[in-house]
């Protein structure tokens, strides 16, 4: 290869893996001296050059100037050495050209492979520079495939990294060639090259992001004050300005929540509050429990604990699902915050508000069990109370007894007491006649009628009209004998329910000199014929079988 090629070709690899053009010279004359003493085998001191500015590369070996040469490939002749250079001294070490004319095939690529290899150990050494510089810092990643250690991801598009699971959020899953944003961990060295550990769960990955999306935070007129974070479900960010007129929420979330939402969409739909920092304690606990309102925080130094007091229906709102508003309030002030309800802390002594919290994996945090499972019974209780009332407000109010259900030995008696009155469907016929008595009814006959009344269901039976017979001077209506009335109550118990109408039940009353009918009831002759042919076959056979008084 000419010289002029040979320079072109180094400068361009220098380029392509980015590194100093000084270290690849230093692998190619190692491995000059490699190949060299791998064909010839000498134990000379060999070095090798090469000239940068013609490209040429020299093999020499070190030699001891010596008045008479003993060793001749560690000694040289004082006489000679004096040709190479004229200033030379006994005892001195001169270096003499030992470049093979032709070095061979063999030594041609074992110097090949000896520049592979010191190339990929410079450009390992090149990579770990890079990013021990760049730790902490976040950096675009590309995915690539799953491996047993984690997710391989590739950096810059060159180098590889390894997202192990605990830096994973488990809610997220990437597809080949995914593009994200990634924080990174650590850097440190091992046999195949640096190894450099990224994390998507990182809280200062959300620094990060917001020092990317937000100027103000950039340049210092915002500052981040705490951040508390659960990875793939919600955070908490308390930031404050350090100038004054700058409103550090509103610059967080941006115009119409822009900033805010490129985040959000970065971490795929991690849900972000951003809160004002506050010196006072009590309001900075106020703040950190939002979007709950709190009524009233007491600040206990001694314990490090936040007594908080919100209204009954924001006591779910403050203690968050699974107690995770809580949590991250805890984690975001450094307090501990114990959260109660008004009703609650209303009938608590002071005494007990100031118990001690429990503890949970070494953080400070409120109430993750105790007071949700609080929460939880009291609501059963008031459950249970209001169920009881409505028990007792049913309780007061008449019920029927269903008609199916036989009654009570008690009812029974009772009801078998009461005088019931008589429910016989016929007709009457009443014959006006001058100055006649109509006669009573005897009391045989409403014996006998009962047993149809009492078969008859009790939401089936109406009020039957009662005709009277009023006595009249000088004619009297003739009373519907025992029997008709005694004949007519098998008919109507056999008739079906459905069938069942208006019944008459017929009384001897004392009237006045001329009969008067009912006109529901009490027809005259001619009418109860009419009525007869009125009613369908199976009706018209009980009408015929009722003997007619006349």
């Amino acid at each position: 290869m000419p010289n002029s090629e040979f320079i072109t070709a180094l400068t361009e690899l220098c380029s392509q893996k980015g590194i100093a053009k000084e270290v690849v010279i230093e692998a190619i004359e190692a491995a000059l001296v490699s190949a060299y003493k791998r064909n010839f085998g000498t134990t000379q001191n060999i070095t090798a050059r090469i000239d940068m500015a013609s490209g040429e590369g020299r093999v020499y070996a070190q030699k001891r100037v010596v008045e008479e040469v003993t060793d001749p490939r560690q000694e040289i002749a004082y006489t000679e050495a004096r040709r190479l250079n004229r200033e030379v001294q006994l005892g001195e070490i001169v270096e003499v050209e030992m470049t093979p004319r032709d070095f061979g095939r063999i030594a041609t690529q074992t110097a090949k492979q000896v520049v592979t290899q010191r190339l990929r150990e410079a450009e390992r050494e090149a990579v770990y520079t890079q990013f021990t510089n760049k730790v902490g810092d976040i950096v675009s990643a590309v995915a690539q495939r799953v491996d047993p250690k984690g997710l391989i991801v590739q950096l810059d598009g060159k180098v590889e990294a390894v997202m192990p699971p605990n830096e994973q959020v488990q809610a997220e899953k990437f597809t080949p060639s995914q593009h994200f944003k990634v924080y990174i961990v650590e850097v440190h060295r091992a046999n195949k090259g640096p190894q450099i550990i990224v994390s998507r769960s990182h809280r200062n990955l959300l620094r990060r992001l917001f020092e990317l999306e937000v100027p103000e935070i950039y340049n210092g007129a915002v500052e981040i004050k705490s951040i508390a974070r659960e990875p793939g479900s919600r955070s908490k960010v308390a930031v404050a300005a350090r100038q004054e007129g700058i409103d550090p929420v509103g610059a967080c979330v941006g115009q119409r929540g822009g900033r805010i939402q490129n985040i959000v969409n970065e971490l795929m739909g991690e849900k972000i509050d951003v809160v004002q920092w506050n010196p006072d304690p009590s309001i900075f606990v106020a703040h950190a429990l939002a979007p709950a309102q709190v009524e009233k925080v007491d600040i206990v130094p001694e314990d490090k604990a936040a007594y908080v007091v919100v209204a009954d229906r924001q006591l779910s709102l403050a203690i968050g699902r699974e107690g995770q508003n809580a949590r991250l309030a805890a984690k975001l002030t450094g307090w501990r915050v114990d959260i109660k309800s008004a009703s609650v802390a209303a009938r608590e002594p002071l005494e007990r508000r100031r118990r001690p919290v429990h503890v949970v994996g070494g953080e400070e945090e409120s109430i993750l069990k105790v007071r949700l499972e609080e929460a939880m019974r009291q609501r059963a209780q008031e459950e249970a109370e209001m169920l009881q009332r409505a028990e007792t407000a049913f309780a007061g109010l008449p019920v029927s007894p269903s008609p199916t259900l036989e009654p009570a030995p008690a009812e029974a008696a009772a009801a078998a007491a009461k005088p019931k009155r008589v429910r016989v469907k016929t007709t009457v016929v009443v014959e006006e006649a001058p100055a006649e008595a109509a006669p009573a009814v005897e009391a045989a006959t409403i014996a006998e009628a009962a047993p149809a009344a009492e078969a008859e269901p009790k939401r089936r039976r109406k009020k039957a009209a009662e005709p009277a017979a009023e006595e009249a001077p000088g004619e009297a209506a003739p009373a519907v004998e025992a029997a008709t009335i005694a004949e007519a109550a098998p008919a109507a118990e056999a008739e079906p329910k459905r069938r069942r109408k208006k019944v008459v039940e017929p009384a001897a009353e004392e009237a006045p000199a001329e009969p008067v009918a009912s006109e529901s009831a009490v027809e005259t002759e001619p009418k109860a014929e009419a009525e007869v042919e009125a009613k369908p076959k199976r009706q018209r056979k009980k009408a015929a079988a009722e003997p007619v008084p006349g």
